[in-house]
């Protein structure tokens, strides 16, 4: 054979990745599957599969169900070939996995950060990263990449062009990061990543079309289009913690007034709540004990949560609405004043057949939405 033209070496490494996408969606699955599945013929089926096995990114196992005939043998997706590590930037926290190249989660680190330079928190990024690569087993391509989930405006390039909760402007973290491990750097917005996260792996899994909603120190939100991560033009939608729901309202990190964030937010209620309070983990423990005012606190939350949720449903007419991150701690207090608040304010066509569900994933959407980002970069090659 003479030496390939570009062109088909192209659709050569796309089909080899598609094969190897329905491998894993689809596992286990015989080599006749592959092809009737994909339209490619048997032969071509064949050549890619001999490849993967020799890569390592599969393996065989013994007969399957015979429809007649010979047994096939079956493949199956070698999830430990590599691994990925998923890192989510909170404003009070950092949270990293490593994951296997189907998102199951090996090791974690976690650490309570207070507001503290990019510096401080790329040693804390590194340090944990260090760590992580320290007690992964072994594998044939180690890791992957590392995926950034940062709550923030982040360009189609990976740039962080804005992160008013951190107090970043222009920062190029993406480059940092591939200059110390060369490794493929992913950078996200965290509730873009958190969307795809529960989408693939969470409350998601059945929907087509989702708006995440993240509520932490600000709010963001992740929308979910057919099943695709729906970006805008430059990689900044979703921004919907600066709709704007009172004009000369609050001050917000943004610069704006009246923001949705300055009023919804975990960094909202600490306003509120008495001083010597730190924490939402503390005002939590009040609840729970049965203090009147804060849970008066988080339903009056709850309320602001469901309007800005309103304008959302009523632009998007999404299937479901996920909230997320560290607020749905408080699911308890903060479900049913935004339940009220959606039923009182949203258009009723809009409330039929929407399913309004809480984060499966809990504090893992973002991490284990950018280690899918990794795994996917990581295939498509």
């Amino acid at each position: 054979m003479g030496t390939m033209t570009w062109n088909q070496q192209v659709v050569k490494k796309n089909n080899k990745a598609l094969v190897l996408q329905l491998i894993m969606e689809n596992e286990p699955i015989s080599r006749a599957d592959i092809a009737q599945t994909s339209g490619l013929n048997k032969t071509t089926v064949s050549t890619l599969v001999t490849e993967l096995l020799e890569e390592d990114l599969i393996f065989e196992s013994g007969p399957g169900v015979s429809s007649g005939g010979r047994r096939p043998v079956i493949l199956h997706f070698n999830k430990d070939a590599g691994y990925t590590i998923g890192i989510d930037i909170g404003v009070n926290y950092v949270l990293s996995i490593l994951t296997d190249l189907k998102g199951n989660i090996l090791i974690e680190k976690n650490q309570t950060v207070g507001r503290t330079t990019y510096a401080t928190i790329m040693n804390i990024v590194q340090d944990m990263i260090q760590s992580l690569m320290q007690e992964m087993p072994e594998s044939r391509y180690g890791i992957v990449g590392i995926g950034v989930g940062v709550p923030g405006i982040v360009n189609n390039e990976g740039s962080i062009l804005l992160a008013p909760n951190l107090g970043w402007s222009n920062i190029q973290f993406k480059e940092d990061l591939e200059k110390l491990y060369n490794v493929p750097v992913i950078i996200e917005n965290e509730a873009n990543a958190g969307a795809v996260g529960e989408q693939q792996f969470g409350a998601g899994e059945d929907f087509k079309n989702i708006l995440y909603i993240s509520a932490g120190i600000g709010i963001g939100v992740g929308i979910i289009v057919n099943k695709e991560l729906y970006k805008g033009i430059n990689g900044f939608s979703g921004e919907m913690g600066h709709m704007i729901i009172d004009m000369n309202g609050k001050r917000c990190n943004c610069g704006s007034r009246g923001c949705w964030e300055a009023y919804a937010s975990e960094q909202a209620l600490l306003e509120m709540s008495d001083p010597s309070l730190e924490s939402l983990e503390a005002l939590i423990d009040l609840a729970e004990s049965g203090d009147e005012k804060a849970i008066k606190l988080f339903e009056e939350i709850g309320n602001y949560l469901g309007l800005g949720i309103n304008n959302i449903i009523n632009t998007f007419n999404p299937e479901q609405v996920i909230i997320g991150n560290r607020l749905t701690m408080a699911k308890q207090w903060i479900e049913a004043p935004i339940r009220n608040t959606i039923e009182k304010h949203t258009l009723a066509f809009h409330q039929n057949d929407l399913q309004l569900n809480f984060s499966k994933l809990k504090k893992y959407s973002t991490s284990l939405g950018v280690s899918a980002f990794v795994v996917d970069n990581f295939i498509k090659g």
